[in-house]
Protein backbone atom coordinates (compact mmCIF):
# COMPACT_ATOMS: atom_id res chain seq x y z
CA UNK A 1 0.00 0.00 0.00
CA UNK A 2 1.45 3.39 -1.17
CA UNK A 3 0.87 5.76 2.06
CA UNK A 4 1.36 9.03 -0.36
CA UNK A 5 -1.68 8.26 -2.23
CA UNK A 6 -4.09 10.03 -2.81
CA UNK A 7 -2.34 12.81 -3.57
CA UNK A 8 -2.73 16.83 -3.60
CA UNK A 9 -4.23 16.70 -6.88
CA UNK A 10 -5.14 13.26 -8.25
CA UNK A 11 -7.72 11.84 -5.81
CA UNK A 12 -7.44 7.75 -6.69
CA UNK A 13 -6.49 5.52 -4.19
CA UNK A 14 -3.49 3.09 -4.69
CA UNK A 15 -4.05 0.93 -6.99
CA UNK A 16 -6.96 2.11 -9.14
CA UNK A 17 -4.83 3.48 -12.02
CA UNK A 18 -3.70 0.86 -14.30
CA UNK A 19 0.47 0.67 -14.97
CA UNK A 20 -0.32 1.86 -18.65
CA UNK A 21 -1.73 5.41 -18.76
CA UNK A 22 -3.21 7.55 -21.69
CA UNK A 23 -2.77 11.38 -21.30
CA UNK A 24 -4.62 14.39 -22.79
CA UNK A 25 -4.02 17.97 -22.08
CA UNK A 26 -7.88 18.42 -22.41
CA UNK A 27 -9.56 16.67 -19.09
CA UNK A 28 -12.65 16.71 -21.94
CA UNK A 29 -10.84 14.90 -24.56
CA UNK A 30 -9.65 12.49 -21.83
CA UNK A 31 -13.27 11.74 -21.23
CA UNK A 32 -13.68 11.26 -25.14
CA UNK A 33 -11.26 8.35 -25.21
CA UNK A 34 -12.81 6.66 -21.75
CA UNK A 35 -16.15 6.35 -23.49
CA UNK A 36 -14.55 5.36 -26.87
CA UNK A 37 -12.15 3.23 -25.99
CA UNK A 38 -12.77 1.58 -22.68
CA UNK A 39 -14.77 -1.26 -21.51
CA UNK A 40 -16.73 -0.26 -17.99
CA UNK A 41 -14.67 2.89 -17.45
CA UNK A 42 -14.69 4.04 -13.44
CA UNK A 43 -14.03 7.84 -12.53
CA UNK A 44 -11.11 7.74 -10.58
CA UNK A 45 -10.35 11.68 -10.34
CA UNK A 46 -11.91 15.02 -10.39
CA UNK A 47 -9.93 17.35 -8.39
CA UNK A 48 -9.54 20.16 -10.04
CA UNK A 49 -11.81 19.41 -12.68
CA UNK A 50 -8.93 16.74 -14.01
CA UNK A 51 -10.96 13.74 -15.00
CA UNK A 52 -9.22 10.43 -14.79
CA UNK A 53 -10.94 6.58 -15.74
CA UNK A 54 -9.88 3.49 -15.32
CA UNK A 55 -10.82 0.57 -17.61
CA UNK A 56 -10.26 -2.28 -20.24
CA UNK A 57 -9.49 -2.26 -23.60
CA UNK A 58 -9.49 -5.54 -25.30
CA UNK A 59 -9.18 -7.28 -21.93
CA UNK A 60 -6.23 -4.91 -20.79
CA UNK A 61 -6.37 -2.22 -17.76
CA UNK A 62 -5.82 0.93 -19.08
CA UNK A 63 -6.06 4.43 -17.08
CA UNK A 64 -7.04 7.48 -19.25
CA UNK A 65 -6.32 10.96 -17.35
CA UNK A 66 -6.35 14.36 -18.53
CA UNK A 67 -3.08 16.47 -17.75
CA UNK A 68 -4.05 20.32 -18.17
CA UNK A 69 -1.35 22.89 -20.95
CA UNK A 70 1.73 23.44 -20.15
CA UNK A 71 4.95 21.52 -18.88
CA UNK A 72 4.23 22.65 -14.98
CA UNK A 73 1.21 20.78 -15.18
CA UNK A 74 1.74 17.55 -16.78
CA UNK A 75 5.32 17.71 -14.65
CA UNK A 76 3.09 17.37 -11.89
CA UNK A 77 0.69 15.04 -12.68
CA UNK A 78 3.22 12.17 -14.36
CA UNK A 79 5.81 12.65 -11.26
CA UNK A 80 2.84 11.80 -9.26
CA UNK A 81 1.51 8.90 -11.61
CA UNK A 82 5.17 7.45 -12.24
CA UNK A 83 6.21 7.85 -8.27
CA UNK A 84 3.36 7.62 -5.69
CA UNK A 85 0.86 5.16 -8.44
CA UNK A 86 3.64 3.11 -10.13
CA UNK A 87 2.59 3.61 -13.38
CA UNK A 88 4.88 1.99 -15.82
CA UNK A 89 3.70 3.59 -19.39
CA UNK A 90 2.47 7.20 -20.43
CA UNK A 91 1.42 8.37 -23.72
CA UNK A 92 0.45 11.29 -24.59
CA UNK A 93 -2.30 12.17 -27.31
CA UNK A 94 -2.24 15.89 -27.95
CA UNK A 95 -2.51 18.34 -30.46
CA UNK A 96 0.29 20.60 -32.20
CA UNK A 97 1.10 23.01 -34.70
CA UNK A 98 2.99 22.76 -37.80
CA UNK A 99 6.24 23.83 -38.60
CA UNK A 100 6.71 21.55 -41.74
CA UNK A 101 5.30 22.29 -44.97
CA UNK A 102 4.36 18.51 -45.59
CA UNK A 103 2.72 17.90 -42.04
CA UNK A 104 -1.09 19.38 -42.63
CA UNK A 105 -4.02 19.53 -40.15
CA UNK A 106 -5.02 16.26 -39.56
CA UNK A 107 -1.77 14.38 -40.13
CA UNK A 108 0.15 13.01 -37.00
CA UNK A 109 3.66 13.67 -35.27
CA UNK A 110 5.47 10.90 -33.35
CA UNK A 111 7.64 13.01 -31.14
CA UNK A 112 11.20 11.12 -30.75
CA UNK A 113 12.62 14.23 -29.31
CA UNK A 114 11.50 17.32 -27.64
CA UNK A 115 13.50 20.87 -27.53
CA UNK A 116 12.43 23.52 -25.45
CA UNK A 117 12.54 26.91 -23.94
CA UNK A 118 11.80 25.33 -20.66
CA UNK A 119 14.22 25.28 -17.64
CA UNK A 120 12.54 22.02 -16.27
CA UNK A 121 16.05 20.27 -16.44
CA UNK A 122 17.86 22.81 -14.20
CA UNK A 123 15.82 20.72 -10.85
CA UNK A 124 18.52 17.06 -11.88
CA UNK A 125 21.75 20.10 -11.78
CA UNK A 126 23.17 18.30 -14.62
CA UNK A 127 26.60 19.92 -16.16
CA UNK A 128 25.34 20.32 -19.60
CA UNK A 129 22.16 20.43 -21.87
CA UNK A 130 19.92 17.28 -21.50
CA UNK A 131 17.93 15.97 -24.15
CA UNK A 132 14.86 14.60 -23.47
CA UNK A 133 13.43 11.13 -25.93
CA UNK A 134 10.72 9.33 -26.29
CA UNK A 135 10.86 5.06 -25.20
CA UNK A 136 12.77 4.26 -28.67
CA UNK A 137 10.11 0.50 -28.21
CA UNK A 138 7.07 2.94 -27.85
CA UNK A 139 8.32 5.13 -30.63
CA UNK A 140 9.46 2.76 -32.99
CA UNK A 141 5.90 0.49 -32.31
CA UNK A 142 3.85 3.92 -33.07
CA UNK A 143 5.55 4.46 -36.62
CA UNK A 144 4.92 1.23 -37.90
CA UNK A 145 0.72 1.05 -36.17
CA UNK A 146 0.71 4.82 -38.24
CA UNK A 147 2.09 3.03 -41.56
CA UNK A 148 -0.16 -0.09 -41.11
CA UNK A 149 -3.47 2.85 -40.78
CA UNK A 150 -2.09 4.59 -43.72
CA UNK A 151 -1.77 7.79 -42.21
CA UNK A 152 0.32 10.95 -42.99
CA UNK A 153 2.63 10.94 -40.21
CA UNK A 154 6.18 11.91 -39.32
CA UNK A 155 9.06 11.27 -36.28
CA UNK A 156 11.19 13.51 -35.31
CA UNK A 157 11.63 16.46 -32.99
CA UNK A 158 9.20 18.39 -31.70
CA UNK A 159 9.69 22.20 -29.86
CA UNK A 160 7.98 21.84 -26.34
CA UNK A 161 7.18 26.15 -25.70
CA UNK A 162 6.44 27.66 -22.26
CA UNK A 163 4.58 30.44 -24.10
CA UNK A 164 1.28 29.63 -26.41
CA UNK A 165 1.74 33.59 -27.40
CA UNK A 166 5.22 33.72 -28.63
CA UNK A 167 6.51 37.12 -29.18
CA UNK A 168 9.87 35.68 -30.30
CA UNK A 169 8.18 33.45 -32.53
CA UNK A 170 8.51 29.66 -33.05
CA UNK A 171 9.30 29.25 -36.96
CA UNK A 172 13.07 29.94 -36.32
CA UNK A 173 13.29 26.16 -35.05
CA UNK A 174 12.00 24.63 -38.07
CA UNK A 175 15.45 25.78 -39.61
CA UNK A 176 16.89 23.18 -37.67
CA UNK A 177 14.01 20.00 -39.06
CA UNK A 178 11.77 20.40 -35.77
CA UNK A 179 8.50 19.38 -37.08
CA UNK A 180 6.02 21.09 -34.54
CA UNK A 181 5.34 23.20 -31.59
CA UNK A 182 3.81 21.36 -28.35
CA UNK A 183 3.75 22.42 -25.05
CA UNK A 184 4.41 19.35 -22.60
CA UNK A 185 6.47 16.62 -23.90
CA UNK A 186 9.85 17.47 -22.30
CA UNK A 187 8.98 17.24 -18.34
CA UNK A 188 7.24 14.06 -19.76
CA UNK A 189 9.86 12.69 -20.88
CA UNK A 190 12.46 13.94 -18.38
CA UNK A 191 10.26 12.82 -15.40
CA UNK A 192 10.17 9.13 -17.31
CA UNK A 193 13.47 9.02 -17.51
CA UNK A 194 14.27 10.36 -13.93
CA UNK A 195 12.24 7.02 -12.93
CA UNK A 196 12.89 4.31 -15.30
CA UNK A 197 9.71 4.17 -16.96
CA UNK A 198 8.44 4.70 -20.82
CA UNK A 199 6.92 7.54 -22.08
CA UNK A 200 6.15 8.67 -25.96
CA UNK A 201 4.09 11.62 -27.22
CA UNK A 202 2.01 11.55 -30.00
CA UNK A 203 0.49 14.69 -31.58
CA UNK A 204 -2.20 15.49 -34.76
CA UNK A 205 -1.63 18.78 -36.33
CA UNK A 206 -4.55 21.18 -35.09
CA UNK A 207 -2.61 23.71 -36.55
CA UNK A 208 0.04 25.43 -39.02
CA UNK A 209 2.42 28.05 -38.08
CA UNK A 210 2.73 28.42 -41.97
CA UNK A 211 -0.29 28.64 -43.21
CA UNK A 212 -2.08 30.23 -40.04
CA UNK A 213 -4.80 27.00 -40.83
CA UNK A 214 -6.30 25.75 -37.98
CA UNK A 215 -9.09 23.39 -35.86
CA UNK A 216 -11.97 23.98 -33.74
CA UNK A 217 -12.26 23.39 -30.02
CA UNK A 218 -14.83 20.66 -31.06
CA UNK A 219 -12.89 19.58 -33.57
CA UNK A 220 -9.62 18.63 -31.41
CA UNK A 221 -12.10 17.65 -28.25
CA UNK A 222 -13.60 14.92 -30.58
CA UNK A 223 -12.07 14.73 -34.29
CA UNK A 224 -8.03 13.67 -33.68
CA UNK A 225 -8.99 9.69 -33.72
CA UNK A 226 -6.35 8.64 -35.58
CA UNK A 227 -3.36 9.55 -32.84
CA UNK A 228 -5.90 7.57 -30.17
CA UNK A 229 -5.71 4.14 -32.57
CA UNK A 230 -2.22 4.95 -33.01
CA UNK A 231 -1.74 4.75 -29.23
CA UNK A 232 -4.23 2.15 -28.19
CA UNK A 233 -2.70 -0.38 -30.58
CA UNK A 234 0.59 -0.18 -29.34
CA UNK A 235 -0.32 -1.13 -25.71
Amino acid sequence: MNNQTPTPHIGAKYGEIAKIVMMAGDPLRAKFMAERYLENPVLFNSVRGMLGYTGTYQGKRVSIMGHGMGIPSIGIYTYELYHFYDVETIIRVGSAGSLDKDLKLGDIVIAQGACTNSNYAAQYNLPGTYAPIASFDLCCAAAEKAKQLGLNYKVGNVYSSDTFYDEGGSIVWAKMGVLAVEMEAPALYMNAARAGKKALVICTISDSIITGEKTTAEERQTSFTSMMDIAFGII
